[in-house]
């Protein structure tokens, strides 16, 4: 049975700030959503009101139908796997050891460790491409290998839903990439990922649905092909731009960008 995400009226707040408000989306199942828009209309923070981090102080997530924040702790992380922007390595912390973490909501009082957890490390260190960094001290790798031993450890967790806040952002342009296909791999396994992404083109190439937001505020939802516009381009980044179609991907490609107004 698929698992179902969905957020109904969500106003989230910081302080006395709102920065999200009555904001209704359900994640397409099996797929790769990817929420885009400026610095500050509230990307990550609907990514913690989706993962429970953030309460809403009206409205409510939903998780295979049910309030996710009545829902127990364990139970959520056996399906949501989040992996934050910010990422603290632990001093003295192998590639492998960060990896097992993923493995706790899977462990209880009476489970001990077991093949399944075993064959859930390799494959996360395999899919990853950490093979041979297993037994590296975290605070020796670069920030691109640690930001691929972070995203291992959520893979270990085998949740059906992976919501990931800037995964790439600590990457160079190959390990972006590697990243990219990896988290569509996932998707193409059945696995259902929301992403919060800066890089417009790569939004369009590797996600199958578009969430476009402003002023904490859907505006715009739906396949990259349909909803990449030189329009919400202009009203979400104050610039204007030619778009071509990938003839690979079909996918948007913006071209001749230039800058209009301040965002």
């Amino acid at each position: 049975m698929s698992t179902v995400l969905s957020a109904n009226n969500l106003t989230l707040q910081h302080g006395k700030t709102t920065i999200i408000e009555l904001l209704n989306l359900a994640l397409p199942i099996g797929k790769v959503t990817a929420i885009v828009g400026p610095n500050g209309c509230g990307k990550s923070t609907l990514l913690h009101g989706l993962s429970r981090i953030h309460a809403p102080t009206n409205g409510y997530v939903l998780l295979d139908g049910k309030d996710i924040h009545k829902q127990p702790s364990r139970e959520v992380a056996r399906r949501l796997a989040l992996l934050p922007q910010d990422t603290i390595s632990p001093d003295g912390m192998t590639v492998s050891e960060l990896i097992r973490f993923g493995r706790h909501p899977h462990q209880g009082t009476m489970k001990q460790w077991s093949m399944s957890d075993e064959e859930a490390i390799s494959y996360a260190l395999n899919a990853a491409n950490l093979n041979e960094l297993e037994n590296r001290l975290l605070d020796t790798l670069s920030g691109g290998q640690r930001q691929r031993a972070w995203i291992a450890m959520t893979i270990a967790q085998e949740t059906p839903l992976l919501l990931l806040d800037e995964p790439t952002s600590a990457l160079d342009l190959g390990h972006q990439v590697e990243v990219f296909e990896l988290i569509k791999a996932l998707s193409n396994k059945g696995k259902t990922v929301a992403m919060v992404v800066h890089d417009l083109p790569s939004a369009c190439r590797y996600a199958d649905h578009i969430v476009a937001m402003k002023g904490g505020k859907i505006i715009a939802e739906g396949p990259p092909k349909e909803v990449i516009t030189k329009e919400l381009v202009l009203e979400l980044y104050g610039i204007e731009c030619d778009l071509l179609l990938d003839p690979t991907t079909q996918t948007p490609i913006l071209i001749n960008i230039r800058r209009v107004r301040n965002g």
